[in-house]
């Protein structure tokens, strides 16, 4: 059998029960921690993605092309090496003691 809808009676109760709920000082103190919880979490994420930004954009402009120049180097170095094995000169490493 369906349910019968309640009576309005019962109805009001239960806004009275939810009112009383929500009317305790230890909800509203609730309420407000977690406002604030809210908040401090918003700002952090928001000042860590500006960090991080940061953090990335500096990486891109200072240590990227020093990685492609130090790459050209090596690949110029290991150049001049098979050259000059094809010349028949003998290789030159680092000086021993």
């Amino acid at each position: 059998m369906a349910a019968q809808p309640k009576r309005s009676s019962e109805r009001r109760s239960d806004s009275g029960i939810l009112s009383k709920f929500t009317s305790y000082a230890i909800v509203s103190r609730g309420k407000l921690a977690a406002n604030d919880v809210a908040f401090v979490s918003k700002k952090l994420l928001c000042s860590t993605g500006k960090a991080a930004w940061i953090a990335g954009t500096t990486f891109l402009i200072l240590f990227v092309p020093l990685i492609i120049e130090m790459d050209r180097e090596q690949q110029f170095n290991e150049l001049e090496l098979q050259q000059a094995s094809l010349l028949g000169a003998p290789p030159t490493g680092p000086a021993h003691k």
